[in-house]
């Protein structure tokens, strides 16, 4: 059993485990704030139901990873471009942000091989540029000159190890996104804003029967 597993904040934060293949939510809770040891709990929900998880597709959170360390991890898609989309913008104005958002593009498409290489290559040209430092001259204090452009590349080489999960396991029929879990997202805010202005309970009450369905 493939599922999605995602941490829903709308007001109120909910965990959620989604089975893309029932097209279903095995389990979901309501928390005050989003922990390992939720994801770890909700795992154990889970089994406890019954379902047996092969693999898991994860939306970026490194530290999850761990609860699930014992089957294969897919990082989303879709999520991994936002996060460099946030990084990056959707028009870099710098050339080395430019070339890398043009390979991060290129991931749906890629082998991990492939994608290795072209960030490698990426890494190596940009080296020098990437080391640049900038010093405040009141405080003489420095950072890097372009963080935004180093936290792009450190996502995506982070991550790297779970990007092409889905294809090293075609028998598990792994989605490369979690997008299953998404669309039933998206769906719930667009009811949930057609009922703009009820009380927070009945809202609470209104998510929880969405999601148990």
């Amino acid at each position: 059993m493939v599922a999605d597993v995602t941490f829903f904040n709308h007001i109120y934060g909910f965990i959620v485990f989604r089975s893309p293949k029932l097209k279903k939510n095995l389990y979901f809770k309501l928390i005050p704030y989003e922990t390992i040891l939720e994801y770890y709990l909700g795992r154990i929900e889970v089994e406890k139901q019954g379902f047996k998880l092969s693999a898991i597709v994860l939306d970026g959170r490194t530290g999850v990873r761990k609860v699930f360390a014992d089957m294969p991890i897919q990082m989303c898609h879709f999520h991994q471009k936002q996060i460099i989309q946030r990084d990056l913008t959707l028009h870099p104005k710098l050339e080395a942000g430019i070339e890398l958002k043009t390979i991060a593009n290129t991931l749906c498409n890629s082998s991990e091989e492939k994608f290795a290489k072209q960030l490698d290559g990426w890494h190596n040209k940009w080296y020098d540029f990437l080391k640049e430092r900038t010093t405040n001259p009141i405080t003489k204090r420095w950072c890097y000159t372009h963080k935004r452009i180093r936290s792009a590349y450190r996502s995506l080489n982070i991550n790297l190890p779970y990007l092409f999960t889905y294809q090293k396991y075609p028998e598990l029929n792994i989605p490369n996104t979690t997008n299953s879990l998404d669309g039933s997202f998206s769906q719930l805010k667009m009811k949930l804003g057609v009922h703009r202005g009820m009380r927070e309970p009945i809202k609470r009450k209104m998510i929880e029967e969405i999601l148990g369905n």
